[in-house]
């Protein structure tokens, strides 16, 4: 995994979008608009990406996506139930009709017992299905956990396409 398969698999996510017609957009935690980036840095793109969120915040996560603060409160910000009310989040606040969300810990602090460094979760979202995988990554720098991060979330993406 490296940046030009990053770039490979987001020329192919936009050419998949033009072809079916959908829009996409992000929300994004841990990567803070890492995947936004490698999508609308193909030409292009402006026809099928819609807009991508960074929500780092607990609090953002409420106030642009809807994320209920009490599902944060009671499962973490770091949980598959916030990835993927993130995910929902995003198609009630946007014009896409396939999401992507991303939250987890990138390091190199912030891991607990119950997640540690390299602990993200990673949803999607389109008018069939809800798909949120939990992914650890080793601990090798926080730039190989968001770059590792981005490359699986471009993944799920494709397979929902």
């Amino acid at each position: 995994m490296n940046e030009e398969n990053i770039t490979n698999l987001s020329e192919e996510i936009i050419k998949k979008c033009k072809e079916k017609n959908y829009m996409i957009a992000t929300a994004e935690s841990c990567t803070g608009g890492m995947v936004s980036s490698f999508l609308t840095s193909i030409p292009g793109s402006s026809e099928v990406f819609d807009r991508g969120f960074i929500t780092y915040s607990n609090l953002s996560k409420t106030e642009l996506l809807g994320v209920d603060s009490n599902l944060i409160n009671k499962y973490g910000a770091v949980s598959s139930e916030t990835a993927i009310a993130m995910a929902l989040g995003v198609i009630n606040n946007s014009q896409a009709g396939i999401s992507v969300s991303i939250t987890g810990v990138a390091g190199p602090s912030g891991g607990t017992d119950v997640n540690p460094v390299g602990r993200v979760y990673i949803a999607t979202v389109n008018d069939i299905t809800t798909n949120c995988n939990q992914f650890n990554f080793d601990n090798k720098g926080r730039d190989f956990i968001r770059l590792s991060s981005v490359y699986e979330a471009l993944k799920m993406i494709l397979a929902v396409l």
